[in-house]
């Protein structure tokens, strides 16, 4: 499966790459719609556990602690950290297919952009280059 989110109309869009277009429309099947994203991993090693909806994400690592804990391993429930909100899609699709980028995702997130969309903007990052 080659996951990738894709925003449309502010709202992300999750589709398996791998899945070929319909013949009819031309358009993916989407497997995930949510307006805003949630992240799961582990702090130490930047490991994705989980992604989608804030809401089920919270509610996996929620259980998953409690799981942990419950088994004596205090540690690694402490471990699961839940990133959410309005990300930059390009930073979510970067956790899906890089090994431990979450961890520096998780550092760089003070200085992210706010909001959905990159820093710079795709437009304003082609303009410059065209004018330099």
């Amino acid at each position: 499966m080659d996951l990738r989110y894709v925003l449309k109309a502010g709202s992300y869009y999750l589709y398996d790459m791998g899945e070929p277009p319909s013949r009819a429309t031309g358009e993916r099947r989407f497997r995930l719609k949510t307006d805003d994203i949630a992240l799961a991993f582990d702090q130490r090693t930047g490991t994705l556990h989980q992604h989608g909806s804030p809401t089920r994400i919270q509610s996996w690592a929620a259980h998953a602690r409690r799981r942990l804990r419950a088994a004596g391993a205090q540690e690694a429930a402490n471990d699961i950290v839940v990133v959410s909100g309005p990300l930059p899609v390009d930073e979510v699709n970067r956790c899906l297919h890089v090994a431990g980028y979450c961890r520096r995702l998780l550092g760089r997130l003070p200085s992210l952009p706010h909001g959905k969309w990159g820093w710079p903007p795709a437009g304003a990052r082609a303009a410059r280059t065209a004018t330099a």
